[in-house]
């Protein structure tokens, strides 16, 4: 009797990030980190819950509320600045409700007294870019609806300064912010609210190009060399603008659309030196705004979402809520 009819084939392995995801031929997908959930919390001092951005669509976030600051307070509406939060992993892993996501954003909320929307947007590959693009806009705009204090959302109108309004990520989530931030600087793109600064921790910006210390580490920067065409099989050139934002053919930083920006590297990442380069560029480019760097000596990339209790991850933190905190410039 023919056997052949009753055997299976295992299917190859098509793409592999060791440690972040890996793609088989017959389009399954297994990941390997940002895959767990944890529920929001009511407990002191800081309140979370988790909303759908628009009742037609998946698009969805979890905001979070400092307690203290809006029980304590005799006259405490809209007097908290406003945080927009984009997560890392690569666009194609993690979330807003993973617990090293939701221990983060709920540190630097309890830290700065801010209100927070971590944004979850689609991934890649089910969804290549320009999807986590589309949903961190849709998003934004979802949040400057509130500006008169008409919006869906109950905390965002009680409790939000829209003076005061800021947009931070790690990785990706970084990468979003400044592409987002760069529509922004366009008046066709304006959206009735504007952004007084932005964070980007950790960027992920990349370039065919090897600059400062990329080479020394082959296999990293291999790595990292992939990982636009995966999740941008679209345009897959590492010099594509959105990935890419001092190349051929990237629009002038000039037009940021914010008043501040804060640039956070590590020394050990292997995106540091393009994180020094963006910090450069845009010193150098004709921006208005005020642009500084911190760098962080010792760690390695998104080191902060490991280790949170660390003296570093900690001091991290308050160079950020030192960052939303700030009296605005004054008006010109």
């Amino acid at each position: 009797m023919d056997n052949d009819t009753n055997t299976t084939t295992t299917p190859a392995v098509a793409h592999d990030f060791p440690g972040l995801i890996r793609v088989f031929t017959d389009g399954r997908v297994q990941r390997f980190t940002g895959t767990g959930v944890v529920p929001p919390s009511t407990t002191h001092p800081v309140s979370s819950k988790d909303i759908t951005l628009h009742p037609h669509s998946t698009l969805s976030a979890r905001l979070f509320l400092p307690l203290q600051q809006t029980t304590t307070t005799t006259n405490h509406r809209n007097n908290l600045p406003l945080l927009v939060y984009f997560h890392g992993g690569g666009f194609c892993a993690s979330s807003p409700f993973t617990g090293n996501y939701h221990n983060y954003v709920t540190a630097v909320v309890a830290e700065a007294k801010v209100v927070a929307v971590s944004v979850d947007y689609r991934l890649a590959p089910e969804h290549p870019i320009p999807a986590a693009y589309e949903d961190s806009w849709a998003a934004l705009q979802w949040v400057a609806s509130h500006r008169n204090s008409t919006g869906p959302e109950p905390w965002l109108n009680d409790y939000v300064d829209f003076g005061r309004v800021f947009l931070a990520g790690d990785s990706a989530g970084a990468n979003i912010v400044h592409n987002i931030t760069m529509l922004l600087g366009d008046p066709a793109w304006d959206i009735g609210m504007d952004i007084l600064g932005v964070c980007l921790v950790h960027p992920y910006f990349w370039g065919s190009v090897r600059v400062g210390s990329e080479a020394l580490d082959p296999d990293r920067k291999a790595v990292v060399d992939r990982l636009w065409p995966f999740v941008c099989p679209e345009t897959p050139d590492n010099d594509d603008p959105r990935v890419n934002q001092v190349g051929e053919g990237a629009l002038s930083l000039a037009g940021l659309g914010c008043g501040r920006v804060l640039v956070c590297v590590a020394e050990k990442d292997v995106l540091r030196d393009r994180g020094w380069l963006y910090y450069n560029a845009l010193s150098r480019s004709g921006w208005m705004g005020v642009v500084e760097i911190e760098e962080t000596q010792g760690e390695g990339h998104a080191f902060h979402l490991y280790d949170l209790e660390s003296n570093k991850a900690q001091d991290l933190i308050k160079c950020l809520a030192d960052f939303f905190n700030r009296d605005p410039p004054p008006s010109i």
